[in-house]
């Protein structure tokens, strides 16, 4: 398989995993998928960003997530999120540093 071919596999993949996500199951927390897998749709955002800014594209964090959500935050939010529980926040901490956090 050439380059080309296999960057457009990948970006299909991804835009399919972004539309599960986004679309299919939105019933699904971030918080739950971070706990679980080590990473949510925050994370995907946050991994566009940085391969934007990567290559010279002024992109923060608010865009980016925009860009992925394909809303604001906010929106998102008041439209899917759901309050943790005290039990999935602790876990959240856990994942948060093991998964997010710089290591020494």
């Amino acid at each position: 398989m050439d380059d080309q071919t296999r960057i457009e596999l990948e970006a299909a993949a991804f835009r399919r995993l972004r539309k599960h996500l986004m679309e299919d199951r939105t019933d699904v927390q971030n918080i739950d998928m971070m706990n679980q897998s080590g990473f949510c749709r925050n994370c995907l955002s946050r991994w566009y960003q940085e391969a934007a800014n990567e290559r010279g594209i002024e992109m923060g964090k608010d865009e980016a997530r925009e860009i992925f959500y394909g809303m604001t935050m906010d929106e998102w939010k008041a439209n899917y999120q759901t309050e943790a529980s005290d039990a999935q926040k602790a876990a959240f901490d856990v994942a948060f540093k093991e998964n997010v956090t710089d290591k020494p």
